[in-house]
């Protein structure tokens, strides 16, 4: 079953994931739900167990048809710059220039609870910083200056009334 995404204002995406303790049915559950949760989605490549409003250190992603999951996350070496525009499944429609590690070496769980390392730059790279930070309570404007908040937050109230006009009305007359 698909969860909705939580968007940016919900209280759960500021929250710190707890860790996983067991490995169990639920989570596998969780899991499904999440990667159709993810299919589902316009653009997402990643999905954080935060943004569909489950506090546990999980995350999803697909690229290039390889549907992975992760559990309790640790980037333990970075490396690099890179400069890309970020988008988020929480933030939807604002993507902006981010600076970030260009190479990370990730450590975590498996489904099948195996530890597993894996090295990963450019987009993986910034997916894998990214969906952490979710599991964090960390998002996009957390990691600007004042005035780049600024200018983002700006910029995404306008995509949101932008899309609030464009949404179907529903009249109920007397």
């Amino acid at each position: 079953m698909a969860y909705e995404i939580r968007t940016y204002g919900d209280p759960v995406l500021k929250t710190p994931a707890q860790a996983v303790t067991d490995i169990d049915g639920k989570v596998a559950r969780l899991v499904d739900d999440m990667f159709e949760t993810l299919f589902t989605s316009d653009s997402g490549i990643g999905l954080a167990a935060p943004q569909v409003g489950v506090q546990k250190q999980v995350f999803v992603w697909e690229i290039n048809d390889e549907p992975m999951v992760i559990i309790n996350p640790e980037i333990v070496e970075s490396s690099g710059e890179w400069l890309y525009d970020e988008g988020c499944l929480s933030i939807p429609g604002l993507y902006v220039e981010m600076l970030r590690p260009n190479e990370v070496l990730m450590r975590g769980r498996t489904l099948d609870g195996n530890e597993i390392e894996i090295e990963a730059n450019e987009l993986m790279g910034r997916l894998f910083q990214h969906e952490i930070d979710h599991l964090h309570g960390v998002l996009m404007f957390d990691r600007m200056t004042p005035e780049q908040r600024k200018e983002a937050l700006t910029e995404y109230r306008k995509i949101l009334d932008e899309q609030a006009k464009a949404k179907p009305r529903r009249l109920r007359l007397k």
